[in-house]
């Protein structure tokens, strides 16, 4: 059977796959559609097998909401220019959707998960990447469910923060959404901060002062010991940190005067604990040249 420019068109546009491998699929299929589609599913679940231990620490954070219903979900790729691919915003959009409506508590869960198309993500995965030729993972999520104010923020696909807010109103819960994606406190409040964390600073900063410090009457040495913890835990912490929309308030101060109260946040960050491989392509070229 001839393999026409339109069928191929008609198979690239069904599939998604570029021009040559849609040819190859066709020609290996005698002109079969559908049986080529198939072909280049498993073409790509073959190649999805074999970039499985390539490292993927690019990538985005994508959001989802209705509502006090929130997800991020965290999609991985290779480098920051397939991040920026359209087949690879798209799918990542379509998972984040997923992840919302599924009700899906773990990546499992996701994976498992069916897009409107039909494909689970995971079957939806093994095709983007025949499409990019790069490892895609979706690593991460996150869900809130609450009937207090609930913001989802994202800052540039980097970032992704849930904030849950008892009190307050959206426009607020989304300001403390966007501290946390800037700052980034380790804690919501000061009661969080672990014991061992506490104790430890004390004995540092109890190393760090001079012996006349030390000479002070106790009931002194100690006051000036809890005002050093004090301002440490503040920078540690939601609460005592300076709120980024207002400065010249803590967030603490600005919850108190709205009454409301901040019963949670998680923050995700596209790549992190994910040890990333710096490869120096000149170097290795000198090197297999003999010139190094």
């Amino acid at each position: 059977m001839e393999i026409t420019a339109s069928l191929v068109k008609e198979l690239r546009e069904r599939t998604g796959a570029g021009m040559m491998e849609c040819k190859k699929a066709l020609v290996e299929n005698g002109g079969n559609i559908d049986a080529s589609a198939e072909w280049l599913r498993k073409s790509g679940l073959a190649k999805a097998d074999k970039k499985a231990d390539r490292v993927a620490a690019e990538g985005i954070i994508v959001a989802a909401q209705d509502g006090g219903k929130a997800v991020l979900v965290e999609v991985n790729s290779e480098t920051d220019f397939v991040a920026k691919d359209s087949n690879f915003l798209d799918f990542t959009k379509a998972v984040a959707a997923v992840a919302l409506s599924s009700g899906a508590a773990d990546i499992d869960a996701l994976k498992a998960a069916k897009l409107p198309s039909g494909e689970s993500v995971e079957e939806s995965r093994a095709a983007v990447i025949a499409k990019v030729g790069e490892k895609v993972d979706v690593r991460r999520i996150v869900r809130l469910e609450s009937t207090n104010n609930v913001a989802a923020y994202v800052h540039g696909g980097r970032i992704g923060v849930l904030v849950e807010l008892a009190g307050g109103n959206e426009e607020l819960a989304r300001g403390l959404a966007m501290h946390v994606a800037a700052m980034n406190p380790p804690h919501n409040k000061a009661a969080d901060v672990p014991a061992e964390f506490v104790a430890k600073e004390k004995e540092i900063e109890l190393a760090k002062m001079s012996d006349k410090e030390k000479a002070k009457p106790a009931d002194i040495l100690e006051k000036i010991i809890s005002g050093k913890i004090a301002k440490i835990v503040n920078e540690v912490t939601l609460y005592g940190q300076p709120y980024v929309l207002d400065t010249n308030q803590s967030v603490e101060q600005v919850l108190k005067a709205a009454g409301a109260e901040v019963i949670g946040f998680q923050r995700l960050a596209v790549g992190e604990g994910i040890e990333k491989v710096v490869e120096d392509y000149a170097a290795e070229v000198m090197k297999q040249a003999g010139l190094a």
